[in-house]
């Protein structure tokens, strides 16, 4: 995987440096890093690794809180000179259309773990090298990871670069995603601490 491209985005939290990686640059849906433009690697920096939730992030949906976790990491990124680092990892990796069968499933009952064992896929299947191959491309060397996600901090734990701390993400539950939320805590470990 190598950088492919670059353009300076000016956006409503402020003014990125967005990158593309790929292993070619004819590969439609690569990742994306949002470099903000006060970014310093002689310093920790502010992370974000956010995995593609097309529904959440684009469409706003209330069966997740990503949507509201990418706005919240992009304020927060801004005010820091941090980076967004964007997987193209949708549906924790089991893509859209399995997300959708697997919504369906949850609509029945199923929780989302359970939703996705019964499609015969994994509970997460997201990958975190590429994260962390971008993080070495742009000179990372420390940083805050913001994430309520064990398995980011683990990944992190076992890379090239130095994990200073965590910085939590905690969106107020809905009505529509409390489920959702509470079996990310209880079943994968995640680390909330606002009542689920």
């Amino acid at each position: 995987m190598e950088r492919q491209a670059e353009a300076m985005m000016p956006t409503e939290w402020g003014n990125f440096r967005m990158l593309a990686y790929a292993d070619d640059e004819a590969q439609p849906m690569p990742h994306i890093a949002m470099v903000h433009e006060s970014f310093d690697p002689s310093h920790p920096v502010l992370v974000r690794i956010h995995s593609e939730c097309m529904t959440g992030d684009l469409f706003s949906s209330k069966r997740c809180d990503c949507g509201e976790q990418l706005d919240f990491a992009l304020t927060k990124i801004a005010e820091q000179g941090g980076i967004l680092v964007y997987l193209r990892q949708e549906g924790r990796g089991i893509g859209l259309i399995n997300k959708l069968k697997a919504y369906t499933l949850q609509d029945t009952g199923l929780n989302t773990a359970d939703a996705n064992t019964h499609l015969g896929l994994e509970v997460d299947a997201r990958q975190y090298d590429i994260a962390i191959q971008i993080l070495e491309d742009l000179a990372v060397k420390e940083i805050r990871l913001l994430t309520n996600n064990p398995l980011k901090m683990d990944a992190i734990n076992s890379s090239s670069i130095q994990l200073i701390g965590r910085e939590a993400i905690e969106i107020e539950a809905k009505q529509e995603n409390k489920a959702y939320l509470k079996t990310k805590k209880d079943l994968m470990g995640h680390l909330f601490s606002n009542g689920l």
